[in-house]
């Protein structure tokens, strides 16, 4: 479990970083962060087995 919730981290941090580097408009790359964040708390609250 503990390595699932690290992993999950890992590849969220790994893909704002990303989205960061991508040449976007600022709204474009804020929209993109903010569904980036949520799909990565739901992961992580699946680890969790709050849902």
């Amino acid at each position: 479990m503990l390595i699932g919730v690290l992993v999950t981290f890992l590849v969220v941090i790994l893909v704002l970083y990303l989205i960061n580097m991508l040449p976007m408009y600022g709204r474009a790359k804020q929209i993109a962060r903010i569904i980036v964040i949520i799909i990565g708390v739901v992961s992580l609250l699946k680890y969790l087995t709050v849902f």
